[in-house]
């Protein structure tokens, strides 16, 4: 069975954007994009819903192409292009870039994929991960919290219907105060 992991990057009232979508906020320093980077390589499928996957796919298939790319910046565009993609979408019926959409039943398409053999399965949409939190997919939570309050947008943690325990796994400190904290759920 893959395992499933929903980390994103939030301010520390818990949100991963403001209100208005602003991401400004939360520009990572070199150490925490290569640590992103490091993750999408060792992604065997990104799970994205519509809204996060336009803001990908608007960037990066062609950012190591851009004048002053960081070799950064370049390995991760190459990365994430080589990375295969599922978009979760209503609305969205063509894609690039190793990618394909899904349609459906959000939760039984990750049950599905959970059971096939295959790499680690990550969430980048806090939308698509309330689904599989309410369904109790989410093996892993990798909470990457900037020292910021936004006031507001979309919460990183869904509402769910019972207590998740929860057992820490890793604290790591970033440049600028940035702290990761990595949870197993526990079963």
């Amino acid at each position: 069975m893959r395992r499933l992991t929903f980390g994103m990057n939030l301010s520390l009232d818990g949100y991963i954007n403001a209100s208005d979508g602003d991401l400004g906020w939360c520009v990572p320093s070199d150490e925490l994009f290569q640590w992103w980077s490091d993750r999408v390589e060792a992604t065997g499928t990104a799970l994205y819903g519509r809204k996060v996957w336009e803001a990908m796919s608007s960037h990066w298939p062609t950012a190591d192409q851009r004048p002053g790319a960081t070799p950064a910046e370049v390995e991760y565009a190459r990365r994430w292009r080589d990375m295969p993609k599922v978009v979760f979408s209503s609305t969205t019926s063509a894609v690039d870039w190793n990618a394909h959409v899904v349609t459906g039943n959000a939760v039984a398409e990750i049950s599905r994929l959970k059971a096939e053999d295959g790499g680690p399965l990550d969430i980048a949409s806090a939308t698509l991960a309330a689904a599989a939190m309410r369904a109790g997919l989410i093996d892993e939570y990798a909470v990457v919290t900037h020292p910021v309050l936004v006031g507001g947008g979309t919460p990183f943690f869904a509402t769910v219907d019972n207590w998740v325990n929860l057992t820490l796994l890793e604290t790591r400190t970033f440049p600028g105060g940035v702290v990761l904290t990595r949870y197993e759920t526990r079963r």
